[in-house]
């Protein structure tokens, strides 16, 4: 949605600016700005959106004219520059909207830079910046809309899919032969794991798509649930076939050795497997209904004879790991009726038997035990402890020593060193991680050169073609950017490739000085980060996994007073922040491996 978004406000701007007869250059500065003041902003309220994008149009004119008047003061322009940055870093630590206004400040000096706007053309060039704001407005209130409810919304469907989707690997593993068991634990896991990371995006949207703090806590714990006992089943299934108990590192390392198998494969008309089947498919059938199709006797019937199974009476007779995969299927049944109560309030109890009933009374028994959640807790950190405030002296000192190499390979383009000192540092936290980053953007980067050597030649002089490719592009950096970032910088780098065949400023020479600045730029930054304040990888990876055994002393503290009778805690928020705990450490030891 955001490359959506952004591509559709870069068109809208090149088509406005094509009307009014724009040149070239001036339709270069305005996609560039209309990109910028699209993907900068990431409030998630529409009223702060748009506070910020008002904010942001007298800062990126306040830059380029700044950028316009220091054109040919070598020396202050580089002060200045310098010290913008710092300041775009240093906002990081004001939240969304700081870190926003710091991007658009920086990046639309980058585009005075980019296009050399001198004083004389600064009047039009400020004229194509406001058309490229307000159609940036346009795209995002009314053509491509993002409100918390809306993205919320779209999460919980893709929730919902994802559980659908780990129920039918369930059924294929039912039905797997031995020589199967192996392809289908490897879909089990990956499946797994997706519906592990719709959980936590869904997470990340509660706060400010709910009404208010109880809703959210509430739906937090309600999506939890559904993913412990969608995954507790697949365990459950491992069990009933093999001989060894499985766990559930079987679900997530990915060359866990599978359990050794107890038989061939199940009795496909034994009458235990016949039901289970059944019964497995009626959940998928139960998890894959929007609440709108929830309506009459049928699906009621299902779901009142799965929610059956958590009645020791009405397990079927067979071995007890069998029984197991019932009972899990009786607890997966109750954590979609959870769901669908949080979701859609209370509904029709006409058709309800005693096991649904009582599903439901536990439901309201836990809501009034839990209310009252937690505040999180707040960054104490001050000083140059405050991550913000050390990344700013960091890329400050970097970017200096950036502008000084940048200067000896070009007068003209020094400021692409910059800007990849810049990137290496946004959303990094340790001298590994930029490590990382920068090797990264320039393996990008070189890829990206060959690719904007061949397109340059099949261009042309064929201006809408290039742009056309470019919006192809634009979209694609945003498609990859969570898949890899090399691929990212590929894409970026053929589009600048294009965008200087416009400015017909397009060699050879230019793009192998591209992956020069590049290597310095990323060598800069790796500097800075070792020398400066800096924060080492192993140190890091020390201070969060203190954090995990943290949350997991937490958990365990709460479970065993919860277990000798004491109050009811939130276990699955505690579970969850130790969860989010986890992928930070697995993020920070990347370098390490």
């Amino acid at each position: 949605m955001a490359g959506l978004r952004t591509v559709a406000a870069i068109a809208l701007t090149l088509v406005v600016l094509a009307v009014l007869g724009t040149d070239v250059t001036h339709l270069v500065a305005g996609a560039m700005t209309a990109m910028v003041a699209t993907f900068a902003i990431k409030e998630k309220q529409v009223r702060g959106q748009a506070v910020t994008l008002a904010l942001g149009l007298p800062v990126a004119l306040a830059a380029v004219s700044l950028g316009a008047l220091l054109h040919s003061q070598v020396i202050a322009g580089d002060a200045f520059f310098v010290a913008l940055i710092f300041g775009a870093v240093y906002c990081r630590r004001f939240g969304d909207r700081g870190t926003a206004l710091g991007l658009i400040g920086f990046q639309t000096y980058f585009v005075s830079l980019f296009v050399g706007v001198t004083a004389s053309a600064l009047p039009h060039l400020a004229l194509t910046l406001v058309i490229a704001f307000a159609c940036s407005a346009v795209v995002r209130f009314t053509v491509v809309p993002e409100t918390p409810q809306r993205i919320l919304r779209w999460l919980r469907g893709a929730f919902r899919a994802r559980v659908a989707q780990l129920v039918a690997t369930h059924i294929e593993l039912l039905d797997a032969r031995p020589d199967q068991l192996d392809k289908v634990l490897d879909d089990l896991r990956r499946h797994t794991a997706r519906l592990h990371e719709s959980a936590l995006m869904i997470q990340g949207r509660l706060e400010d798509g709910t009404r208010d703090q109880a809703t959210a806590s509430l739906l937090q714990r309600r999506i939890a649930d559904a993913e412990i006992a969608t995954e507790r089943l697949g365990v459950l299934l491992l069990n009933a076939r093999t001989a060894e108990r499985a766990d559930t590192l079987t679900l997530h390392l990915p060359q866990a050795p599978l359990p050794t198998a107890a038989k061939n494969e199940m009795p496909a008309e034994d009458p235990a497997t016949v039901t289970l089947r059944r019964d497995l498919n009626a959940l998928h059938m139960l998890v894959s209904r929007g609440a709108s199709d929830h309506s009459g006797t049928a699906v009621a019937h299902v779901r009142n004879r799965l929610l059956g199974y958590r009645d020791e009476d009405n397990l079927p007779r067979a071995s007890i790991a069998v029984q197991d995969v019932f009972r899990g299927i009786g607890e997966a049944a109750r954590s979609v009726l959870g769901l669908r109560l949080a979701l859609d309030g209370p509904q029709d109890e006409s058709d309800d038997t005693p096991a649904t009933t009582r599903s439901r009374e536990e439901f309201d028994a836990e809501d009034v035990a839990l209310a009252g959640a937690e505040e999180p807790e707040e960054d104490d950190r001050t000083g140059l402890r405050r991550p913000t405030t050390r990344a700013a002296f960091q890329i400050a000192v970097g970017s200096t020593l950036a502008i000084i190499g940048g200067e000896f390979l070009s007068a003209q383009r020094w400021y692409w060193a910059v800007l990849t000192c810049w990137v290496v540092f946004l959303n990094t936290a340790s001298t590994g991680e930029i490590i990382i980053k920068g090797y990264r953007r320039l393996v990008g980067t070189v890829l990206g050169v060959i690719a904007g050597v061949a397109l340059a030649g099949l261009v042309g002089n064929h201006t809408w073609t290039a742009f056309a490719l470019i919006l192809l592009f634009v979209f694609a950096m945003f498609f990859t950017a969570p898949l890899s970032y090399a691929l990212m910088s590929f894409f970026v780098t053929a589009m600048l490739g294009l965008l200087y065949t416009l400015l017909n400023t397009y060699s050879l020479d230019v793009l192998i000085l591209r992956i020069e600045e590049t290597a310095l730029g990323a060598a800069c930054g790796i500097i800075a980060a070792a020398l400066v304040l800096p924060v080492h990888t192993d140190r890091r990876t020390d201070d969060l996994l203190g954090t995990v055994l943290t949350k997991l002393d937490e958990v365990v503290a709460a479970s065993v007073d919860q277990l000798s009778g004491g109050p009811a805690t939130d276990l699955l928020g505690l579970s969850r922040d130790l969860d989010t705990a986890l992928d930070d450490l697995r993020a920070s030891t990347r370098p390490l491996t």
